[in-house]
């Protein structure tokens, strides 16, 4: 509690430092966005989204084409990009808490933008193999396993506590207003030129997020003090999710969700060449109207000012399960894609709110670990996921992929909800009886 106490101070000192018309004012759908810093900051982030939104769709097609159609091909790429946050998240958390984020994000930002530029360069060069997709991918997951816990608990750092709500729901929405951008952008580079060059674009657009951080004024950010290295750190952030039921609750909620309902790269490629035969324009489409929904989302999260309770994420994940099976049932591609706005507004309330929730239920010296767990349980399922998906696909067909993502992901959460919620009333009753006992004793 000294910890929490003593950041609290810190961070009141620097807001009283800063002056006065650079300070934010509570409330309002764009409130973060009069701190330079942020702005900076998410500028960089929605070129460098754009870039990676067309290499998810590039590299997914390239995956088909050289494979052969194989959904199997392009589950196990999905599964190895992703493996690396299964493995290594929690110590990307320790880093983040022990060292500058920002410098950090330098580093990692770096090396995946050489990640896209040498998948990009052996895909315009017609050397490319199934096989050298897979290791790059797994590299490409390497650095994000650091990347993304500092990222997550670096924005707090630079909107303060205060407006880290809004900044949360105004992050969603440029990730996902490069969520329409990308993919159609993608889709007629790839009809054009190629997949290779829609990779290639995003190794520079990395540039635009490293340039951001170079530039941020450092007297403004909300720096929290890097934490000593110590023992134990790791299974500290692990105890305190353990320990507070309304964390942990979210946690299962959102594994459940990554592992099985959030493989829709993987599951539209599949559904736009082998359902509907259609080309990689039409592919980029569906992504775009995907990302509108979602963008909407984010818009509508932005305006949150207070941490989401755990129930409401609860409900938002089995409301996004049931809109998932519903859009796997679409009998044609105009209704397939008709559902995908709604599909991506259920898909950004549901995180946005299970984010928001983590991040303010935890205190400033923990958050890059217990950040670190939220993206594992998040993104560290899809190596389990995908591969069974993709399995699926080819087995049942491609619909099934989102029929069974979303049937798995109701029925995980309200399995999650009844056995935490008999674990914890198990255990208030056995400290309700350990206090009566000392009670009749003293």
């Amino acid at each position: 509690m000294r910890v929490d106490i003593e950041q609290a101070t810190t961070e009141a000192d620097r807001a009283a430092a800063i002056p006065p018309a650079t300070r934010v004012q509570r409330g309002g759908m764009f409130a973060a966005l009069v701190q330079r810093n942020y702005r900076t900051y998410l500028t960089g982030s929605f070129v460098s989204n754009v870039g990676t939104w067309m290499q998810r769709v590039a590299q997914d097609w390239l995956v088909l084409e050289l494979s052969g159609g194989s959904g199997i091909a392009v589950g196990i790429t999905t599964g190895l990009q992703f493996l690396p946050m299964l493995l290594l998240s929690p110590y990307g958390g320790v880093i983040a808490d022990r060292f500058n984020k920002r410098q950090i994000l330098k580093v990692t930002q770096s090396w995946l933008a050489l990640c896209a530029l040498a998948l990009g360069i052996l895909a315009i060069t017609g050397v490319a193999t199934t096989e050298q997709v897979y290791l790059i991918a797994f590299a490409f997951g390497l650095g994000t396993a650091f990347d993304n816990p500092a990222r997550q608990s670096f924005i707090s750092e630079v909107v303060g506590t205060d407006h880290l709500p809004n900044a949360i729901g105004l992050n969603s929405a440029t990730f996902h207003a490069a969520r329409i951008v990308g993919p159609a952008l993608a889709g007629l580079v790839i009809a054009q030129v190629g997949s290779g060059w829609a990779i290639l674009s995003n190794a520079l657009s990395y540039l635009a997020f490293i340039i951001a951080l170079l530039i941020m004024d450092g007297h403004l950010l909300h720096t929290v003090p890097p934490r000593p290295r110590a023992k134990r750190q790791l299974r500290e952030g692990l105890a305190y999710v353990r320990s507070s039921p309304d964390i942990l609750l979210v946690m299962c909620v959102v594994f459940f969700v990554g592992t099985f309902g959030l493989n829709f790269t993987m599951t539209t490629a599949l559904m736009a060449q082998q359902e509907f035969h259609r080309s990689a324009q039409a592919y980029g489409i569906l992504g775009t109207l995907l990302a509108v929904g979602s963008l909407v989302g984010a818009l509508i999260a932005a305006r949150r000012r207070t941490r989401p309770h755990p129930q409401f994420v609860v409900g938002m994940a089995v409301i996004f399960g049931i809109v998932e099976i519903a859009t796997g049932l679409a009998p044609s591609y105009l209704t397939f894609a008709a559902a995908l706005p709604l599909m991506g507004l259920v898909t950004l309330l549901t995180l946005t709110a299970a984010n928001a929730s983590i991040q303010l239920g935890v205190g400033a010296g923990l958050r890059g670990r217990v950040m670190a767990l939220y993206i594992m349980v998040l993104m560290g399922g899809t190596p389990i996921g995908a591969p069974m998906l993709g399995w699926l696909a080819e087995a049942m067909g491609p619909r099934w992929t989102l029929i069974g993502g979303g049937a798995a992901t109701v029925i995980g959460v309200l399995v999650s909800v009844a056995v935490l919620r008999s674990r914890f009333r198990r255990a208030h009753s056995r400290g309700v009886e350990v206090i009566d006992a000392k009670c009749r004793h003293s």
